[in-house]
């Protein structure tokens, strides 16, 4: 039987530096560098990380901006950043989150409860940075 149901497969970062990124998330949220050796030895444009079995965020250096041609006005909106990206965990993985990104110096807002998701409401969230400003929530339902 094919699953027919939707899922998020990936989210395309524009990021200054890709292998810096790659060590971020790789040490706050713990994600998987995918094709990073790749990207250095230069034979692929870009590397990502994988959050889970299905899904990844590219980051792609803002210098392939330009070749955003594929769609018109894809150019001019190439690193208009998205207001926030949201991450589930359960509730270790949240501490967890929090602790390195404290031990990190990463500010982070206050933790919040009752906010709305995918899933109801959470039972704590807070909201960070990436070197880039790309800005993350950090939840867990549980």
């Amino acid at each position: 039987m094919t699953d027919h149901t939707a899922r998020l497969d990936h989210v395309v970062l524009w990021v200054s530096d890709p292998i810096g990124s790659a060590e971020f998330y790789e040490k706050t949220l713990g994600a998987e560098p995918v094709r990073l050796a790749d990207y250095a030895a230069g034979q692929v444009p870009f590397p990502s990380v994988r959050l889970n079995e299905e899904t990844i965020l590219d980051l792609m250096p803002l210098t392939m901006a330009e070749r955003m041609t594929m769609l018109p006005g894809a150019a001019e909106s190439a690193g208009h950043p998205v207001n926030h990206l949201c991450v589930a965990l359960g509730a270790d993985a949240f501490d967890a989150l929090l602790d390195r990104l404290r031990e990190r110096a990463v500010p982070v807002s206050d933790v919040a409860s009752g906010s709305f998701g995918a899933r109801g409401p959470a039972k704590r969230s807070f909201y960070f940075r990436d070197p880039d400003g790309n800005v993350f929530e950090a939840r867990h339902y549980d």
